[in-house]
């Protein structure tokens, strides 16, 4: 992976900020245990004053953990809490136990049966309180300092992690739309047949977006939560085994969860992203197609159909929702509230005054603490459980597109052929079934057009786009200057060839980008000679900026002629060696048309030109015309042979001038081209 350093960076930066953030509770856990709770140690006389002694009835006193080895003590003494106040005893004392003041204000300590009264006693003022609390001020001021240094130290990691897991997110995903819509480019037009633009489209921004949350917030969510989680449990393990034994028991209920949500949200966000696809297709088409429905009165139509997918969606966004709600913030709660009842029947029985038995109130802290710690990454992971089905599908859905088997764009480069094309015995299919070309053979010298008529469906743009390697053939051969096509490159073979369809598609720019299609080795005066070629002088014109002028998306904003104009001029700029004209006049009008055809009687000079044609008067000069039928050739020869014949040629010819066409079977012309 190109962005493993920065995630795994990423990812240890999140291992620290983890780590800082759960030494607090140990730290509260010191601070209480030591400098607060600590008061409750023994406490001696000492022999002279320090930092760390106490000044009371007339002597001075030093808790037991302050002496220094070899330190001689005094007599003992117990400064313990008796309700919200305390009292200071001399000598030993026994404090396991409930505690309370007599009427007398001396301490007692019972103990089931047991009761111990200490007449000696005596209650504490908050002055004396605090100066017993003094010595241990600057520890606690240490470890606050301490505790806020982490807590920034925290900060700072976790900004940092995010912030790289989001650089990185960003450069993944960029990356990946790179390159699917590179991959778009290598696949087979065949592949586009069956499916709509605005899937392909949603795959490209909605499915990798979706993906970009794996690594924002899946990722981190589910590392952190599963260090967090771990690391809680060592230190409730390290606290008290047998407490978070306990405790462990909701987490074969969370992997319960996760395996139940899954099988469940699965199968709801499939049908969420691809119906989100089968949208944006459906918007794509209704975008494009929508002077027909509007022409035809279809808007409500459409509505319909648009509503119907949009009512799936919103079902499903709605199930996902109730999943979602039944298996989030609540049911953590309930888990969190049995491990609180394992904690209260562990601690059940234990009197509170007597909990120091068991465990001391640093530790008690700590553990309530962290439980209410290992249930935050709980809920996080939980929260991200959409999101990591999501992303899931998402993925899923991109990868099936990326292992569709594409083509290398080559850069191999050739020397301009003569364009000398044969086919030899071809047969082809779109799919499995009848063959759309049945053994079709012919042969096309350099400078010769060839034209294809026939009847719709009859195979005519199939040659072509067999020619133009848009299909691979089922059987035989083509070659060209006696080179099998299908042994070299797509791209190789594309570069000395040039297409004008029937309906010529403009990309967003200027007349002279759409020209050039930004190739920097066609300068701009190539530009405008081809136009010029074509006829094009009137059009740049009437038009401002000339070749300059802007192109908006498809070209709408220009008539039909001038787009074709253009089209024609772009496949002469990138000279050509075969031409192929696929009923490129048939949507333009007469006038331009006429200009056009002038314009080609120049062009073909020098190359090999393929036409199709419904109109046969703009054919009659071409050198050879093959009639074809339901994928085989029926009649081949020029216009004047093929008139003579008497066949469908002339049928349609005779149709096309307003001629009775006479029933097959007839007399005819007398036949001087024999049939294929």
């Amino acid at each position: 992976m190109i962005y493993k350093k920065t995630i795994l960076f990423a990812l240890a930066m999140l291992l620290v900020a983890i780590g800082t953030e759960l030494v607090g509770p140990f730290i509260a856990k010191r601070m209480i245990d030591v400098h607060i709770a600590g008061i409750e140690q023994p406490w001696y006389r000492a022999a002279a004053a320090d930092d760390a002694t106490v000044s009371f009835g007339g002597a001075l006193w030093k808790r037991a953990d302050r002496f220094a080895a070899g330190e001689a003590r005094g007599e003992e003494a117990r400064v313990l809490q008796v309700g919200r106040g305390f009292v200071f005893v001399p000598g030993a004392v026994d404090a396991d136990g409930e505690r309370r003041l007599t009427p007398e204000g001396w301490l007692e300590v019972r103990e089931g049966d047991t009761r111990r009264v200490y007449v000696d006693s005596v209650a504490l003022t908050n002055e004396q309180i605090f100066a017993f609390y003094r010595p241990e001020i600057a520890g606690i001021l240490e470890l606050s300092w301490l505790y806020l240094a982490l807590l920034l130290v925290s900060a700072g990691f976790s900004w940092g992690q995010r912030y790289y897991l989001q650089a990185s997110a960003n450069r993944i995903i960029r990356k990946m739309r790179d390159d699917v819509f590179a991959h778009i480019n290598r696949l087979p037009i065949r592949y586009f047949d069956n499916l709509p633009a605005g899937k392909v489209v949603s795959r490209i921004t909605n499915d990798t977006e979706a993906i970009k949350e794996l690594y924002v917030t899946v990722l981190a969510n589910f590392f952190s939560g599963t260090l967090y989680i771990l690391a809680i449990l060592g230190a409730m393990f390290f606290l008290d085994a047998r407490l978070a034994l306990a405790c462990t028991l909701v987490l074969p209920l969370l992997v319960l969860w996760i395996i139940v949500y899954r099988r469940y949200a699965a199968g709801y966000n499939r049908i969420i992203r691809s119906t989100l696809s089968e949208m944006n297709g459906m918007i794509n088409e209704s975008i494009q197609g929508m002077p027909i429905i509007q022409a035809f009165r279809r808007e409500k139509r459409t509505e319909e159909e648009f509503e119907a997918m949009n009512t799936r969606y919103f079902d499903y966004r709605n199930k996902m929702l109730r999943l979602n709600s039944l298996t989030s913030h609540n049911l953590v709660s309930v888990f969190r509230n049995v491990a609180f009842i394992a904690m209260i029947w562990y601690f059940g029985g234990i009197s509170v005054s007597g909990i120091e038995g068991v465990v001391s109130v640093g530790v008690l802290y700590a553990f309530v603490d962290y439980l209410n710690r290992m249930f935050q990454p709980v809920v996080n992971i939980v929260n991200q459980l959409p999101n990591l089905e999501q992303a899931l599908v998402s993925a899923e859905r991109v990868f099936v597109l990326l292992d569709e088997a594409g083509e290398d764009v080559a850069d191999e480069a050739m020397p301009r052929y003569r364009g000398d094309v044969r086919f030899e015995d071809v047969w082809f299919s779109y799919k499995e079934g009848e063959p759309v070309l049945k053994g079709i053979t012919f042969e096309a010298k350099q400078g010769q057009t060839v034209a294809l008529v026939g009847h719709t469906g009859s195979g005519k743009s199939s040659i072509l786009n067999l020619l133009f390697r848009f299909y691979d053939v089922d059987a035989g051969r083509i070659t060209v200057d006696g080179v099998d096509i299908g042994t070299l490159p797509r791209q190789t073979i594309r570069r000395h060839m040039g297409i004008v369809l029937q309906d010529p598609f403009l990309f967003t720019g200027t007349i002279a980008t759409n020209v050039s299609l930004g190739d920097p080795s066609i300068p701009r005066e190539r530009i405008e000679k081809a136009l010029k070629d074509v006829g094009g002088e009137r059009m740049l014109a009437a038009l401002a900026k000339g070749v300059d002028e802007p192109v908006i998306e498809k070209g709408s904003t220009l008539s039909a002629g001038q787009r074709q104009l253009i089209s024609f001029a772009r496949a002469l700029a990138f000279d050509p060696a075969i031409l192929i004209l696929d009923e490129a006049t048939s949507n333009i009008d007469t006038e331009t048309e006429a200009v056009i055809q002038d314009a080609l009687d120049v062009v073909k000079q020098g190359r090999t030109t393929f036409v199709i044609a419904h109109r046969l008067s703009t054919i009659k000069s071409a050198d050879l015309i093959l009639v074809l039928d339901r994928g085989e050739v029926v009649e081949r020869g020029s216009h004047d042979e093929l008139m003579a014949l008497g066949g469908k040629y002339w049928q349609m010819y005779q149709l096309q001038q307003g001629g009775a066409a006479p029933i097959i079977g007839t007399a005819a012309p007398s036949a001087t081209a024999a049939p294929a």
